[in-house]
């Protein structure tokens, strides 16, 4: 049922300080193995030993969303001689994803967000730019939960409600928009999913996003923070992250 599957590779463990990646597996549409994941946790790793508890990562703002805001920064790990070159399917080297650190403090882990995810809130944002220097407001729609609402989408051009791929599975997401007038991913879906098919200890009051990166190798980029209530996901609260 997942949507993600790891490429079949020749199990070899390849030295750090070596070509990390054949050139044959430098594509940018190229979904990352667990291999390149292992071998890139291990490098940054290695960068926080040899550091005393820095991590290998690019300066953002303060108020980044969570599971955006602590970028790898390759150039550190080359620098240091723990990898041979940028993975092909990192942004950087012209791929489709950001690879992305959680849990900095506790249990720092090596996750991706897709870009293409990006790709498709940005080309709505546009929408909605055009949409508020002509009517003052946002598009909002009806209601979703306090601080979230769905998106006028034929007022926007659109045939039907906006969506994007879900990394976790075969289905939809709805995109909404939150009072601030920035877009959101709804992740209901694959976090029921995950709440009735997974072993967890999560309780009301605690982010259950933490749920799926513990299961998968992706982050649910551009989401609200959700707790779970009688067995259910729920919105916590409309700050993006």
């Amino acid at each position: 049922m997942k949507r993600f599957k790891w490429l079949t590779l020749p199990f070899m463990l390849l030295l750090l300080s070596g070509c990390l990646y054949p050139q044959s597996q430098l594509s940018k549409n190229q979904i990352p193995n667990q291999v390149q994941l292992d071998q890139i946790q291990q490098a940054v790793t290695s960068y926080q030993q040899q550091t005393n508890g820095l991590l290998p990562i690019k300066t953002k703002p303060e108020d980044t969303p969570i599971f955006q805001k602590y970028q790898i920064d390759f150039s550190k790990l080359r620098e240091k001689g723990l990898i041979g070159e940028t993975p092909g399917t990192a942004f950087e080297n012209g791929g489709h994803y950001l690879y992305v650190i959680i849990k900095p403090e506790s249990k720092p882990t090596v996750k991706l967000l897709d870009l293409r995810t990006s790709e498709r809130l940005r080309a709505l944002q546009v929408k909605i730019k055009f949409y508020k220097e002509k009517h003052q407001y946002p598009p909002f729609g009806k209601q979703v939960a306090n601080g979230i609402y769905n998106l006028k989408y034929k007022e926007l051009g659109l045939e039907q409600p906006p969506v994007v791929d879900s990394p976790y599975s075969e289905q939809m997401l709805p995109i909404y928009i939150n009072a601030k007038g920035e877009l959101l991913i709804d992740y209901r879906k694959d976090l029921y999913a995950y709440l009735n098919e997974q072993d967890h200890t999560y309780k009301n009051g605690e982010d259950i996003r933490y749920l799926l990166t513990d299961h998968a190798p992706f982050v649910p980029g551009y989401s609200p923070p959700y707790t779970v209530k009688d067995g259910e996901p729920v919105f916590m609260t409309n700050t993006a992250s």
